[in-house]
Formats: C-alpha cells, structure tokens, sequence
C-alpha cells in the first residue's frame, strides 16, 4: 500500500515507517523537523528510512492549509498514519499555541486530505493524558474522558471529537490509539528514561516526581508499533450495537474507534529506575520531587478490545525493553 506517515522522523512516526518499509508498503514520511528536541536525532532517524528504496521525505508542517492539500491530491495515498504531534504535557503548560498549531490545526489539514482524496482508512494518534481526573483502572476507552490534566491532554481528546465527526459526516473510517508511555531505542531525549540514563551516566542527580509513587504502564515501541500496523489494516467500522441512550466512547454508528495501545502491567517507577541502574552498573542519585502540574500518579491500559480486534499481545518485559534502550543509548552517544 501507499501510506503517508507524519512525523516520520520522531520516534513512534520512524519505527512505525520502519516496520511497513520492512513488509514492502511504500511510505511517504512528512515532519516539519522543528527543534522541540535535538534536530541531529530525528535526522539520524531519517537517514536509515532513507536506505529503503520505497522511501521519500517531506520537510513539511502539519499546519500548512496549501502545501498539505496539494501533498494529498497529488500522491493520493491509501492509508494514514497521522503520528506528527506536538508531544510533551509539561511543554503544553509553558507553550500553549503550539498545541494548537500542530495538534488542532494540523489534524484538521489531514482529515480534510483524507476526506477529500478517497483514503481508506485514517489512523491517529491520541494518549493516555485524555484519562486525566479519572482514577478507575484499569482505564478503558468506554469511560469518558471529559477531565483532561494539560492542555496537551484537551488538544488530542479534541482530536478525537474531530475524528468522530468525519467518520459520522462522510463515513471517512478513523481509529485512534491513546498510547500509553512507550519507550525504546531511539527515543525521545525529553522522556523519563532518557534522561535518567543520560544523568545516571554523567553522575548527575535524577527528578523523581511524585516522591517515586508514580506507576505507569511502560510499553516497548516494537509491540506498539505492531499494534498501529495491524489497526491500520484493519478498517475501522460502524458499531451496530451502538446506543445513543448509553452512548459508548469507544465506539460509534460512524465507522470510529477508539483503542488503549499499553503493556497492561503498570509498573512502578522506582522498579524502572533499577532496571536502569541494573544495566549501568550504577546508583542513581535521586532529586525526590512532588507531583508535577499537569501529571497523573497512576496510568494502566486496558487492552482487551486491541487485543480482540487486531491480536494485539504486548510481549517485551520492562527489564527487557529498558536493557536494549541503554544498549542503544551507549552505542549512539558512544560514537559522538
């Protein structure tokens, strides 16, 4: 298939490329390349995509209401997997607009492109920020989310408001996937296991907010991006058993669904912490922090619809997924 892939250059957006590039889908990656993180990172990135014949790139913002509608008529693509964001819950505190820009703007640019260019199916990414104020867990996607934490949260909780009315005004199939803290090689440098690697390292202390209670729902990047590969080839579809007396959230009448993407075992934070210092070989130095605004304790994914719909099985152990992160970690940086 033809699938155009944004943010193709961030860290989900490369090993999801990676992976249909592997099966023999030709993709077209699209980032604007902005420098929220290290430039030199996503460019690495991009320069082993760009070994594979059927790769192309294009430096373009999701934001752009002339050069996206052009992309889209002329490269009439199949399939989307709308990945390019503005990420980050305490960045969307400081840096409100960008959100909007990016998160708002740009995913109405796509779903237009989609609507108006005949593409079978849109796949996007949403978070497990949208949970925010709830606290029954394990979080399902048939409770509502209506009490977002940051305006991150509200930005991709918006987005799936947006998808929803596509799917219902011009049957434009959506599924969206609220992924739950993944982490793996190549991740990004503003991420908690990033940077207690990097200070471990360097001998400088690591913030440890909420006092070390916090418990999440660590996911390897290879299971979540099996997981957005098999919901994109599954079109998403109409609920005929939906109730507009008991609205459910995770479905609808339009074809419109909503999935948790998480390891389905939370683990606790000081628990990752040895993993870290494990495979390092050292003792962390800990700054212990209170709750940082905008942050949840606790967040746990309840997977059993993924799990039903596409065969979605998390398979990478915390101790597992967090040694090949450090290993590529030494391996990268080693060489700089």
């Amino acid at each position: 298939m033809k699938i155009l892939v944004t943010g193709a250059a961030g860290f989900i957006g490369f090993h999801t490329s990676r992976l249909l590039l592997e099966r023999g889908d030709e993709v077209v990656g699209l980032d604007n390349l902005n420098d929220y993180y290290d430039v030199s990172l996503k460019q690495a990135r991009l320069g082993i995509l760009a070994k594979y014949p059927k790769f192309r790139f294009v430096r373009m913002d999701l934001a752009d209401r002339a050069g996206i509608p052009d992309l889209f008529a002329r490269e009439r693509f199949q399939r989307v997997i709308n990945l390019g964001a503005q990420a980050g819950v305490r960045y969307s505190i400081r840096n409100p607009l960008a959100y909007i820009d990016s998160n708002v703007v740009g995913f109405a640019n796509i779903l237009e492109g989609c609507r108006h260019n005949g593409v079978e199916h849109l796949v996007y990414a949403s978070t497990s920020s949208v949970y925010g104020a709830n606290t029954a867990m394990p979080f399902s996607v048939h409770q509502n989310v209506d009490h977002p934490l940051s305006f991150y949260a509200a930005t991709k909780k918006a987005n799936e408001l947006m998808a929803h009315t596509y799917a219902h005004l011009y049957q434009l199939p959506v599924t969206g996937l609220r992924f739950f803290t993944v982490y793996g090689p190549w991740g990004r440098p503003d991420m908690a296991l990033f940077l207690f690697t990097k200070n471990i390292l360097e001998g400088k202390p690591i913030d440890v907010f909420n006092y070390g209670n916090h418990r999440r729902d660590f996911t390897y990047i290879d299971d979540i991006v099996q997981g957005v590969v098999r919901s994109m080839d599954r079109v998403a579809t109409g609920n005929p058993d939906w109730n507009s007396d008991a609205p459910d959230p995770g479905t609808g009448r339009a074809p419109y669904r909503l999935y948790n993407i998480g390891n389905n075992a939370p683990v606790e934070l000081m628990k990752y912490i040895e993993c870290v210092e494990q495979r390092l070989g050292k003792k962390a130095q800990k700054n212990l922090l209170p709750l940082q605004q905008g942050d949840v304790p606790d967040t746990f994914a309840d997977v059993e619809d993924l799990v039903r719909d596409v065969g979605y099985k998390p398979a990478t152990p915390v101790e597992e997924g967090v040694n090949r992160f450090v290993d590529w970690y030494l391996e990268y940086y080693g060489k700089k």
